[in-house]
């Protein structure tokens, strides 16, 4: 085993192992003799969640993203939401204070994974999902395009892994982090690892993180705190146990529920300041995120691997908000609705997967294959608690001048049961990395799934899903030379849908396609990494609404038709890696479009392109122990797609033109343990909408802020 370097740009090659010590099973074909850290922002880490292969970045055939550790230091990212917003290819939509929804190439991001293991979350993480602490992880990997062969069910736009730290340390190390930033924000890290015995075949690993502060919003302060544990056993030279926990409590005050009211009565827009808020000063939304898991990794003695993981998610919420809506009067700020909301509800994941991997001889060659299983079941409750008014909903008064003031209403002490649903997904998997001359490599695989849901959602019955889909999985890698290699991929994916025809008929589910092919490449010994890919995604069975259509024997149920629903197409360009010794650069590029049957733009609520970049250099010489970074990320205009004036009826659409956000940062190592940071994030305070036309009202994204920090090593 190793210790990791004190200085975190530097890669360390660990002495050969000593042959009588326990190996930690699993990895590079369970005999390792050298490890190498590295915390550039390369990862050349084995990522499952495409193929299930074991296959680098550049040996899949899809474009995959890493956002390394390294790269979540010198950002000072701190929420699951944070590392996504900045990796390649994917925009954001910031709902409210505590929900987030993630897309990429046209459709939203709806398949996440946990160490491979497929993930369930909330409608938009209303379980505070996306704003997760990203110090329980050590790196986040995302590839784009449809994922359908490990995670199932799902929209072909991408999928994200959130991947574990571990418990790889045979000696006592870790860190401790403080920081204090705008707004009155405060935090405290502390990250420790150790071997628990003198032959470094027990080891754990522990993290811990407090956070309090408030926010740009008026009245808004939250309260945070992380825990995360992982135990680590060399059970025989070739099998490995590990099994850990994590738990974070979010408990925001005064945060809003939904965004601002886009119009005046007399139907021009509204303009407030971005401190404005909606949210009352008992409004809370409480979140729990915990978190069971456990890993058994085992290798045979003919080089084949069996993987066993057992994964339990339980998410809590407990809500009481305050939501306006309306049109106001210029003059008076008067003319809002308000509805105050209770609520709590819980959700509970149980997840089992199992793989077998290896190789066989065939035509002279080594050929992997992988062979595997999962069963997942969830079950999800919300009850509500009405407000209590001898009246209708009072009017919420002015907006101008809102303190939060709003009286907090009596509620009801019987619950309705808003969401009572199970979701139940099984399937079988397999694919083969077949070797099939020098430079020309084949990825052949399927999935056989289940997916099945029922309930009932918000007063609508459900009972739908899909059995024995069948979902195919093809790519072909050829090496144009040893830097240089071309790749083709078609995926698929499928999302059971409870729309239904005019008579009654539940529509297919929703079939998601992805074609894409690039070239990825390798410079300056493999330090400097780029992918070029083209890519086209369709739909189908896209339910459509039928203008005045009614499903028969109900009242007021919509009817839909299946349609070959939306088509996006388009490219990305990726170069990630190290330039020079001590300059990490990151660069990424989309473009797309996407259009319906119709020829009509779709999602127009997701940009076209975005261009993102960030880069740090560490000085030597004088310099010496100065870091110094910097960045942007641009993208341009959005709108709320066709939307109509509520007071004029006139189409009108709520729009955000193209804008920059530029973040800076420098770090200065005192010694070697000790160092001081300063981040900067949206340095020209540009004032942009975070999401714009959800329930036709506006959100602003975050002001300029900054943070300081300092971090010793242990």
């Amino acid at each position: 085993m190793f210790a990791l370097a004190a200085d975190p740009d530097v890669a360390i090659a660990a002495p050969a192992a000593d042959p009588e010590a326990p190996v930690e099973a699993g990895r590079e074909d369970i005999q390792l003799t050298e490890v190498v850290v590295s915390s550039g922002y390369v990862a050349s880490d084995k990522v499952d969640m495409a193929t299930g292969l074991g296959l680098t970045p550049r040996e899949t055939p899809q474009s995959v993203s890493v956002i390394t550790a390294q790269r979540i230091r010198d950002q000072n990212l701190d929420t699951v939401a944070d590392v996504i917003i900045n990796a390649v290819g994917v925009s954001a939509n910031e709902i409210d204070d505590v929900r987030n929804t993630f897309n990429a190439r046209g459709f939203e991001i709806t398949n996440y994974q946990v160490d491979g293991v497929p993930l369930a979350w909330s409608l938009a993480g209303d379980s505070g999902e996306t704003i997760v602490d990203v110090a329980l992880y050590d790196r986040i990997e995302i590839v784009r395009g449809a994922t359908g062969l490990l995670t199932g069910a799902g929209d072909p736009s991408a999928s994200v892994n959130l991947v574990r730290k571990h418990a790889d340390s045979t000696q006592f190390q870790g860190y401790l982090n403080a920081s204090v930033g705008s707004w009155n924000n405060r935090q405290v890290t502390v990250d420790l690892s150790s071997g628990l015995n003198s032959t470094g075949s027990l080891r754990g690993r522990v993290v811990a993180k407090y956070e309090r502060g408030e926010s740009y919003e008026d009245l808004y302060e939250d309260d945070i705190s992380v825990f995360y544990g992982v135990f680590e056993a060399d059970i025989t030279p070739n099998t490995l146990l590990r099994v850990g926990a994590s738990d974070q409590h979010n408990d925001p005050g005064s945060p809003t529920w939904g965004a601002l009211p886009s119009w005046y009565s007399d139907g021009s827009r509204t303009d407030f300041a971005r401190s404005t808020t909606t949210a009352a000063d008992w409004t809370r939304w409480r979140t729990i995120n915990k978190n069971y898991f456990a890993n058994l990794i085992h290798g045979f003695s003919n080089g084949w691997t069996l993987i066993a993981n057992y994964n339990r998610l339980e998410n809590e919420q407990k809500t009481r908000l305050l939501y306006l809506s309306g049109t106001l009067d210029e003059d008076t700020g008067e003319g809002l609705v308000s509805y105050p909301y209770r609520s709590s509800g819980a959700s509970e994941q149980d997840s089992v997967d199992i793989q077998l991997k290896g190789y066989f001889d065939w035509l002279g060659r080594k050929q992997d294959f992988v062979l595997g299983a999962l069963y997942s079941q969830q079950e999800a409750n919300t009850d509500s608690y009405a407000a209590v008014f001898a009246a209708p909903y009072p009017d919420a008064g002015s907006l101008y001048g809102w303190d939060g003031s709003y009286p907090e209403p009596e509620w009801s002490s019987t619950a309705d049961t808003a969401v009572d649903l199970e979701t139940e997904q099984q399937g079988l998997y397999g694919a083969l990395h077949l070797s099939l001359a020098e430079p020309l490599r084949l990825i052949v695989g399927g999935r056989l799934a289940d997916w099945e849901r029922t309930g009932v959602n918000y007063g609508v019955d459900e009972d739908f899903g899909d059995d024995g889909v069948f979902i195919p999985y093809a790519g072909v890698l050829y090496d144009l030379s040893r830097s240089h290699r071309l790749y083709a991929s078609y995926t698929e994916i499928f999302k059971p849908q409870n729309a239904r025809t005019l008579e009654g008929e539940v529509l297919d589910p929703v079939v998601g396609k992805s074609y894409e092919t690039g070239l990825k490449s390798t410079f300056l010994d493999e330090a400097l990494q780029t992918s070029v890919a083209l890519f086209r995604i369709e739909q189908d069975n896209l339910g459509q609404a039928i203008a005045g259509g009614i499903v028969a024997g109900t009242v007021m149920e919509q009817a839909y038709r299946a349609a070959e629903g939306t088509t996006s197409e388009g490219f990305e360009l990726e170069v990630v890696g190290a330039v020079a010794p001590g300059w990490n650069l990151s660069i990424g590029f989309t473009q797309f479009t996407a259009e319906d049957a119709a020829g009509q733009d779709v999602s127009t609520d997701q940009p076209r392109r975005l261009l993102k970049i960030f880069s740090t250099h560490r000085f030597t010489g004088v310099l010496q122990g100065l870091t110094v970074g910097g960045g942007f990320n641009w993208q341009d205009e959005i709108d709320s797609g066709v939307s109509a004036n509520p007071v004029t009826g006139e189409p009108e659409r709520l729009e955000q033109g193209a804008y920059t956000l530029v973040n800076l940062m420098a770090r200065y190592d005192v010694n070697e343990r000790l160092s001081l940071q300063f981040n900067a994030h949206n340095l020209t305070d540009e004032k942009y909408y975070s999401q714009v036309g959800f329930y036709s009202q506006y959100r602003y994204g975050d002001p300029r802020n900054y943070s300081f920090g300092v971090n010793y090593r242990f």
